[in-house]
């Protein structure tokens, strides 16, 4: 499996605009230009067709871990139960366990009775826990949910502001007393540096992590994720331009 240093690969993860024509993207199909995109259409090919992800990342997971069974994921900004979910793919046919942090309680109820083996849990993971946290949401696409305003209006849409209580992922994991899993997913629309700076990645160690990286903050994460001795998996680097995928170097 390629894997290269950040700084090694930072000029390609610095995607223009224009590179968003790999994919072709919709709500409700979610398929892509296989024939533009070598990288993903091997993965699919392996994997596919059907997928639950937005994107490639069920199929990256699956790729990386060899459908091992058993294991356990954190998915932080897991929103939809199933649509859109990286995560369902590995609880449903690969039988692993772990927790889905969500603020928005309105999914909750699906977790508890579609995904028996997923602990929801209500809350906004940030640099501090015990705070409460401005989240802004559009009730036709809480996949913009954002504590950044004009991130989430960006498409001239006006969010609704909502009010949800903050963790760290160190309290979280502390708490639900996880020691250390398999692997991490990340979606929480800019504020993943802010969820990182209550990570103690050294001591939970998860095998793989998937993160967003939105240009305005894709430095930061290479940055946290290079002091701490994770690589880049350059196997899914162009494979999914949506996502950056790490794991530890030793």
């Amino acid at each position: 499996m390629a894997r290269f240093h950040p700084a090694v690969v930072l000029a390609a993860c610095i995607l223009s605009g224009s590179a968003a024509a790999y994919y072709t993207h919709n709500r409700d199909l979610r398929t892509f230009q296989s024939d533009e995109n070598p990288e993903a259409d091997a993965l699919k090919k392996t994997y596919g067709p059907k997928r639950n992800s937005y994107s490639v990342e069920e199929y990256a997971a699956r790729d990386f871990f060899q459908d091992k069974r058993d294991g356990v994921f954190v998915d932080v900004g897991a929103n939809h139960y199933k649509v859109t979910s990286n995560t369902y793919y590995l609880e449903t046919a690969l039988h692993w366990s772990g927790l889905a942090v969500e603020p928005l309680k309105q999914f909750e109820d699906d977790y508890k009775r579609y995904r028996p083996r997923t602990r929801f849990l209500p809350f906004f993971v940030s640099d501090v826990s015990n705070e409460a946290a401005k989240l802004y949401v559009i009730e036709k696409n809480t996949l913009v949910s954002s504590a950044d305003q004009q991130f989430t209006a960006r498409d001239g849409r006006t969010p609704k502001p909502v009010e949800v209580p903050t963790i760290t992922l160190n309290d979280l994991l502390d708490g639900e007393r996880i020691t250390t899993f398999d692997y991490l997913s990340m979606d929480i629309e800019l504020w993943e540096p802010k969820a990182l700076a209550g990570f103690d990645i050294d001591r939970f160690k998860p095998r793989l992590v998937c993160v967003e990286a939105h240009p305005q903050v894709r430095q930061q994460i290479l940055d946290y994720f290079a002091r701490h001795g994770y690589v880049l998996v350059g196997k899914y680097l162009r494979a999914d331009l949506n996502n950056l995928y790490f794991t530890p170097l030793k």
